[in-house]
């Protein structure tokens, strides 16, 4: 008798119709909406510059005191992502705040020449009963956003970039997963009093063209030094592509600035693997920093791990690209089944103007 009843359960559960199944509010747009172009972000960071740097509001502590392993028990659920159930190409997902992200970013949708505000909503994330208690106030928003969009397979959307933690953002190639960060912009690396963190404090998405396999995102930088108005137009696909203007404008004197800089993880190779009891040959996100530089030459720089801060300077004018590469590509050079260092993407930067550079590694 049970046996019929659950199958008569599961009969009429398949019966409902779609909508029932995904009755998710997704995200919302404020109804109120302003002017924007392509010198709105500029002209922001322009004005700003001129102001003393003001720290944004914290979140509530209950947020900021989340342990990594509450954090995980939060998370979005892909129903609500931005454009679902709608013929734009792409769809976005965003992040919760809280533990490493104590501070929201603000969220825009930019349609037919006007930009709206992402609201915050609680019902856009699942968690699970582990999940604590938090508060919810005006300071709340989201900490970051992942692109989505049908890579290898229609109707299925593979995350592709994200943009999340201070001016940090990250993206692959179909088939790769992800390994090295870049960065808007770095300020006072290595800096005997301490490096400064610039912040992506908002970003504006312009909603994509149906068909397209790109999408623009700008973003406002904010620092104690500086402020930046930046614009990329990504593009997926087997090599990930981005487009990225960036204007900064200076709040101090800048002695110490990094254009296009990359940050990677590098444990160990077989250098020097008498230093690390580990089963794997190697541990690495990226093995060499690559230079093409303006006269022609190509210059490699291996990756190490030093037992004391060491600092490596290579100077250029006009240099045709550079990056930090990952040169090893089969699993037997890792043997790492959950990691795949192996699949962990390169970066190549190709300036598109004339400019001095110094490319250097810590």
């Amino acid at each position: 008798m049970l046996r019929r009843d659950v199958l008569k359960s599961l009969a009429a559960l398949a019966a409902l119709p779609a909508t029932a199944w995904a009755k998710e509010p997704g995200l919302q747009l404020a109804a109120e909406a302003t002017a924007f172009d392509q010198d709105t972000v500029l002209d922001r960071a322009r004005a700003l510059a001129r102001a003393p740097f003001t720290l944004r509001p914290q979140l509530p502590e209950s947020w900021r005191n989340l342990t990594y392993d509450q954090y995980r028990k939060i998370w979005f659920d892909a129903r609500n992502a931005l454009w679902e159930n709608s013929d734009a190409p792409q769809r976005v997902d965003v992040f919760p705040p809280g533990l490493y992200f104590p501070q929201a970013v603000a969220l825009h949708v930019v349609e037919d020449g006007q930009s709206r505000p992402v609201r915050f909503d609680m019902g856009v994330f699942d968690t699970t009963d582990k999940f604590p208690d938090v508060d919810l106030d005006e300071t709340l928003g989201y900490s970051g956003l992942r692109l989505r969009a049908e890579l290898e397979t229609s109707g299925i959307f593979q995350e592709y970039a994200v943009f999340q933690g201070a001016s940090y953002f990250r993206g692959i190639g179909t088939g790769e997963i992800y390994g090295l960060s870049a960065r808007g912009l770095a300020l006072k690396t290595g800096d005997p009093m301490g490096e400064e963190f610039p912040d992506f404090t908002a970003f504006w998405l312009e909603t994509p063209v149906p068909g397209s396999d790109s999408i623009v995102l700008h973003a406002l930088l904010d620092s104690p030094s500086c402020t930046g108005a930046y614009r990329f137009e990504i593009t997926h696909g087997a090599v990930l592509k981005m487009q990225v203007e960036a204007h900064v404008f200076a709040r101090t004197d800048i002695t110490h600035l990094g254009i296009a800089p990359l940050t990677s993880m590098f444990l160990f190779d077989d250098t020097m693997r008498q230093r690390f009891s580990d089963f794997r040959p190697a541990v690495h996100d990226s093995d060499g920093l690559l230079i093409h530089n303006g006269a022609g030459e190509v210059i490699w720089r291996p990756l190490a791990n030093p037992a004391a801060l060491q600092i490596s300077a290579f100077a250029d004018n006009n240099p045709r690209g550079f990056g930090l590469m990952q040169r090893k590509r089969k699993y037997s050079d890792f043997t790492d089944l959950e990691s795949l260092y192996h699949n962990r993407p390169a970066v190549w930067m190709t300036p598109r103007s004339r400019l001095n550079l110094w490319a250097t590694m810590i």
